[in-house]
């Protein structure tokens, strides 16, 4: 199996719970989002350290067997690779 594959299952797990914790904690995440409003919270999509700190907010929230199976630095770094899918809904509702 490649890399890619691999990701791409990740990807496909991760996508569902990390949805429902953005729904559920939109009011705590949008500040990280530099203010959170519009063309800020776009911009912040481009900043590794505003991604990264919703991605590290965001971990502790998962289901505990999801944090069993994917630990927080491949967690981190796949919301970083993914930050547009993941997070871009978030900046888009604001």
């Amino acid at each position: 199996m490649n890399d890619a594959s691999v990701e791409h299952g990740l990807a496909d797990k991760l996508i569902g719970p990390v949805s429902t914790i953005i729904d559920r904690k939109r009011e705590e995440l949008m500040p990280m989002l530099a203010g959170g409003a519009g063309q800020a919270a776009q911009h912040a999509l481009r900043d590794d350290e505003c991604v990264r700190k919703v991605a590290t907010f965001c971990y502790p929230l998962l289901p505990g067997l999801v944090r069993l199976a994917v630990k927080e630095p491949v967690f981190v770094n796949f919301v970083m690779n993914n930050r547009e899918k993941v997070l871009g809904r978030l900046a888009s509702s604001s």
